[in-house]
């Protein structure tokens, strides 16, 4: 080529490099079109105009130009490169690893393909062989800090936060203000539970980059640990005036609205929130969309793009830990696994320690991961006194997957799915052959590694059937387990706890997420209509309180109406049943736990069957518990039955005497008796699999 012709093609590769520096795509396509028509043999150029293809999410036009251009030049170390680059983009982690390790045996220690290598050996899963190359990486490039940041980010993943970290910092003294290196720190903060530290960590990022959306996204979560709820959202806010298709800041920040009482854009962006689910988005959380006026088959497809997002994170890994699962002899127990981080004082343990303790001695081998460390309470010492208790909170999804693959968990229980502490991508790598949603999500997991939903006929009806993914187990009873052995100690008087000395008390205990405004409007509905009741509440994080009782006032209620009890141990929460004449239940979202708490502590519920699954729980209480009419059908009748019951000592009084004789001979307390249904549940699923049968809906009789 002369150097006249030499001079034209350096003068196009410039203008492209500039508008792809620009990341200015669309412009650069008909420069490059313009250029090939002169120099359609020059590599560099094809390299360049395919990664303006792939810029522009045209890449199998990318990968024609790029396997043109190594043809021309099977030497260019930037041509191999990009192909591995755009093959891992494929998932074809694999073919990059071995195209850069071909390219490595050329050129020893060059940094770029080992950089190249690590990403292709990152995005394979394979952790510590991506460090081992980042780190000959940065021998040949010393004062890169994007190498150590990689470093660092393959220490995260394979569990080394105070390695991450040290190469972080590394990072920073190269390069003092780099945003990314700041964001990393966070991670390992948070990694290690130190949210304070965490948040100063991606506020120092979203200020270096103010751009970015996921540094106020990643604080936002920070502030949520921290119980600064006002701040979170405000965090949420600024990540979507970065990027409004920012699923889960829309979420989280919606969520967290709801839990304030902070309500002024809550229909508009609520509606936002649901447009959002429909259209697909990305990182809208499962559980926070169940406080959502939206139907079961929303949820299902809210739940179902969560959960594809994740199987499609862990797939790598999946592949690369490849459980295989033997089937074992005909007599063999089974083995049954739990996953929690709720073995202790919590809901999930309060609920099913009875049941596991009826089960102790069962042919079941019962095996509970807990994923939280031990609270020293005296639930998990009963737990552990029946059960095989694994103190898991230290390992990562790859390590306890292994180790509950080890223990030939044959049934393997998720008793969080995508509520507090989701081991979603624990179960996405399949470390048990079959896998079982119970208990702490009330929906479907939408998830394809989830083979099982354990419910009932009223919370699953076959009217719902459609909007669950697995396939369904229902029990004969509630499919909410309780302890039968709660001591409930003497109230104090009603002066102590706030309360007038005479007056129907109302109350709802409920969180606060769960008290939407059409739910409020009920309840002030029911005090305008009984002058001399009251309204009882759990006190809600921050401002809600006063939002509430401002809300009261609007509507013409003396705020004195509206009373609020601090959290308090189990035992003192179900001493205050005895002041509470009547339990207000909440939708679409109905009290669970606290509809159990109630009704065990003598308090009649009142609700209306919802729509969903977390709409129709307390509705299986009551019908279990045998007060069916309880339940009512609309707002309309709910708002009447709670007036006329507030007004009807008598009433409320054979009401406390029915639940008081369900405590000993009825069937929703009767823990012997769910033991027995438990047991012949997980028995059902598991001879389907020894005998060859595919996962199928069971109904136990």
């Amino acid at each position: 080529m002369t150097d006249l012709f030499q001079s034209e093609l350096d003068g196009y590769l410039a203008r492209l490099t500039s508008l792809l520096e620009a990341r200015a795509f669309t412009d650069a396509v008909p420069l490059a079109e313009e250029a090939l028509k002169r120099f359609s043999d020059s590599a560099e150029l094809l390299r360049i105009y395919a990664i303006t293809l792939h810029q522009l999410d045209r890449r199998d036009e990318a990968l024609r130009l790029l396997y043109k251009a190594e043809k021309l030049s099977p030497d260019s170390l930037e041509v191999q490169c990009n192909l591995a680059s755009l093959e891992v983009a494929d998932g074809r982690a694999d073919e990059a690893i071995e195209r850069m390790r071909a390219a490595l045996r050329l050129r020893p220690g060059h940094p770029i393909i080992l950089l190249t290598l690590g990403n292709a050996l990152m995005a394979a899963a394979r952790y510590a062989q991506a460090r081992d190359s980042y780190a000959m990486a940065t021998y040949g490039a010393p004062s890169h800090p994007g190498l150590r940041l990689n470093v660092a980010a393959a220490e995260l993943a394979i569990d080394h936060p105070e390695q991450s970290a040290i190469h972080a910092q590394e990072a920073l003294q190269i390069a003092p203000g780099m945003g990314p290196a700041y964001a990393m720190l966070g991670h390992t903060h948070r990694v290690r539970g130190q949210s304070a530290e965490a948040l100063q960590a991606y506020l120092r990022a979203e200020e270096l980059e103010p751009a970015q959306s996921e540094h106020p996204y990643h604080a936002g979560m920070m502030l949520d640990d921290l119980a600064r709820f006002d701040e979170a959202q405000m965090a949420y806010a600024r990540a979507l005036e970065r990027n409004a298709g920012h699923g889960a800041a829309l979420s989280q920040r919606v969520f967290t609205l709801r839990r304030l009482c902070q309500w002024s854009e809550l229909e508009t962006l609520s509606a936002q929130l649901r447009v959002a689910v429909a259209e697909g988005m990305a990182g809208i959380t499962p559980f926070g969309f169940l406080a959502e006026d939206a139907s079961a088959g929303e949820q299902r497809h809210c739940a179902e793009t969560f959960a594809a997002a994740i199987d499609t994170q862990m797939a790598p890994l999946r592949r690369q830990l490849a459980f295989a699962h033997s089937m074992p002899a005909p007599k063999t127990p089974i083995r049954v696994g739990f996953v929690s981080n709720g073995f202790g004082e919590h809901a999930t343990g309060l609920l099913i320690v009875a049941m596991l303790e009826a089960l102790a001695g069962s042919e079941l081998e019962l095996h509970l991961y807990a994923t939280a460390p031990n609270d020293g309470g005296a639930i998990r010492a009963r737990l552990e006194a029946v059960c095989h208790v694994d103190d898991v909170s230290g390992l990562s999804e790859a390590p306890l997957a292994q180790r509950i693959h080890a223990d030939r968990i044959e049934l393997l229980i998720d008793l969080t799915v995508f509520s507090s502490g989701s081991n979603a991508k624990l179960f996405a790598l399949r470390p048990a052959p079959i896998q079982v949603n119970w208990l702490g999500y009330p929906g479907t997991s939408g998830a394809p590694w989830m083979d099982y939903m354990l419910a009932d006929a009223v919370v699953q009806p076959d009217s719902l059937r459609a909007t669950v993914s697995e396939k369904v187990v229902r029990l004969p009873r509630c499919f909410q387990p309780n302890d039968p052995s709660r001591k409930i100690p003497k109230a104090p008087s009603r002066e102590k706890c706030g309360l007038p000395a005479r007056g129907t008390v109302f109350a709802c205990f409920n969180a606060s997420y769960k008290i939407n405004p059409q739910a409020f409007n009920r309840f002030l509905g029911i005090l305008d209509q009984t002058p001399d009741s009251v309204l009882w509440l759990l006190s809600g994080p921050e401002n809600a309180d006063q939002r509430l009782r401002e809300h009261v006032v609007q509507a013409g209620i003396a705020a004195e109406r509206l009373i609020f009890m601090a959290k308090l141990p189990h035992a003192e929460y179900l001493a205050q049943y005895e002041h509470v004449d009547l339990f207000l239940d909440t939708l679409p979202y109905n009290a669970h736990t606290t509809a159990s708490d109630a009704l065990w502590a003598g308090c009649p519920v009142l609700t209306f069957a919802g729509e969903t699954f977390a709409g129709r729980v307390a509705t299986s209480l009551l019908q279990h518990a045998g007060l069916p009419e309880l339940v009512t059908e609309d707002e309309a009748s709910f708002v009447a039955l709670a007036v006329s019951l507030g007004s009807n000592h008598e009433a409320l009084q054979l009401l406390r005497h029915h639940l008081s004789h369900q405590r000993k001979h009825g069937k929703l307390f009767d823990m012997v008796g769910y033991a027995s249904d438990f047991r012949r549940a997980l028995q059902a699923m598991v001879a389907r699999r020894r005998i060859g049968r595919p996962a199928a809906d069971i109904d136990i009789q």
